[in-house]
């Protein structure tokens, strides 16, 4: 039964509507980010500014060494600001760092749970997933007690380590139904071959996952990015900090840097974007087939 012109029309409103939702944003901090602070709080009833400026994205870019016009005659500007390359360095070094590794163990782990089928391990999956409900912030001081105790604490390396912690389990309850529909007969005829397990795993199994992989990948990259609880309490030197944590620091208690803060957001949202459009094919092939097989 073909559906009436009027449930098409709803169907059209309700995706117009949907998209409205998740760009309207996005639509407002462009303009705030191109627009001065004293535009953006005097002008309270325009959509659109009187004036449009970069000096938002200069004074980020240079570190706050070129203020710009509209900055000329501030005094203070946050110390964050002139890191921002440091933040930039880290939230790139933990998320790659924490993509390829969760990538790599969950892959492992995830074949062993589809493959060889023990039940201690299916136990510990289902253990797993009763832990998910746990809410992370419930986790923070026993975290930040035993990496004090390690000396992880004000290091790139605690932050990975905890990030891949957490999300390695989602990564296995991700790929592990994937993986059980790679049929066994392909990894047997190469074993027959002379291969090994592994070596069937990395030339059979990895291959014919690679949708599955790119979009557990996409997602770990994006949640690692845009992380702030964990960077924000492990680490409290500038030079530690993260692109969250920095966009955080531009609310104080007396004033908000808000285009300076949208400017920065959009600069944060860039990688996940691209990322997102180099992968989307494989993304939409992984979401779809995790819908269908397990």
């Amino acid at each position: 039964m073909r559906p009436t012109c009027f449930t098409r029309l709803m169907l059209h409103l309700a995706n117009l509507v949907t998209i409205a939702f998740f760009l309207l944003p996005l639509i407002a901090v462009v303009i705030g980010a191109l627009q001065s602070e004293k535009s953006l709080q005097a002008e309270t009833r325009s959509l659109l500014p009187p004036e449009w400026t970069l000096d938002n994205f200069r004074v980020i870019l240079s570190g706050g060494a070129q203020k710009g016009a509209i900055f000329e005659q501030t005094t203070y500007l946050p110390d964050n600001v002139k890191k921002i390359y440091f933040a930039l360095f880290n939230s790139a070094v933990i998320a790659v760092s924490v993509t390829l590794l969760t990538l790599i163990f969950a892959a492992l782990s995830a074949y062993t749970v589809a493959r060889l089928q023990l039940r201690w391990v299916v136990w510990l999956m289902n253990v797993n997933v009763f832990a998910r409900f746990v809410p992370i912030i419930v986790l923070m001081i026993p975290l930040y007690v035993t990496f004090r105790q390690m000396g992880l604490l004000n290091s790139i390396w605690g932050v990975i380590i905890a990030l891949t912690g957490f999300l390695l389990p989602y990564g296995i309850l991700i790929l592990a139904p994937y993986f059980a529909t790679v049929p066994r007969e392909l990894d047997e005829a190469a074993r027959i071959d002379g291969c090994s397990r592994f070596t069937a795993f990395v030339r059979i199994t990895l291959p014919l996952s690679t949708p599955a992989l790119a979009s557990y990948g996409a997602i770990v990259f994006i949640i690692s990015w845009n992380d702030l609880l964990i960077p924000l309490i492990l680490n409290n030197r500038a030079e530690f900090m993260t692109l969250p944590v920095v966009i955080a620091s531009l609310v104080g208690d007396v004033h908000v840097f808000f285009n300076l803060l949208m400017a920065i957001c959009l600069l944060a949202l860039a990688p996940s974007v691209i990322l997102v459009l180099v992968l989307r094919k494989f993304v939409v092939e992984g979401l779809s087939a995790g819908a269908v097989k397990g």
